[in-house]
């Protein structure tokens, strides 16, 4: 499975999280070339919950069972429509994510940046930050949020949401 696949597997995601009325936030997590978690952004439950986390819980749950039955893992990858933040960067090293790839950059909550520049700390060589790679099919996903903002309900995820639509 190639980055650019990836990224669009995420965007079919996020285009089901748009049906069901949700934001256009899609993620997938491949263990090597399997699908094993898959997510789209929930903010109509009355709290906003990220896709990449939710992809990742599944993930997380699966590797439980996995460490039962002492399967070797291959890599994981997790690919987002939108840049991932600081939580989700988080998550995703602490599950072991060697790679992600995204679409749209999210300037002003973004953590590509951050996960270029972090060095762990003495004794924490295991606890890594993920290879970060964004722009793929970047305005295709900005796109996504314009279509998302012509029908949205004003408030403030719109608002946020039209930052990404401009590029503002």
């Amino acid at each position: 499975m190639t980055p650019d696949e990836m990224v669009v597997a995420a965007m079919e995601v996020a285009e089901e999280g748009m049906r069901n009325g949700e934001l256009p936030i899609g993620a997938v997590v491949f263990e090597g070339d399997e699908l094993v978690g898959r997510a789209f952004t929930r903010d109509s439950v009355g709290r906003l919950m990220h896709a990449d986390l939710l992809a990742m819980r599944q993930v997380d749950e699966r590797k439980r069972d996995a460490k039962a039955g002492g399967r070797p893992r291959a890599v994981l990858r997790l690919a987002v429509n939108l840049e991932p933040c600081l939580m989700c960067l988080g998550a995703a090293m602490s599950l072991g994510v060697k790679e992600i790839y995204y679409g749209l950059s999210s300037p002003g909550d973004g953590a590509a940046g951050i996960a270029r520049s972090w060095e762990p700390g003495v004794g924490m060589g295991w606890y890594r930050a993920p290879e970060m790679h964004g722009g793929i099919r970047a305005e295709e996903v900005r796109g996504q949020f314009r279509r998302y903002c012509a029908s949205a309900a004003e408030g403030p995820l719109k608002s946020w949401a039209n930052t990404l639509a401009n590029g503002t």
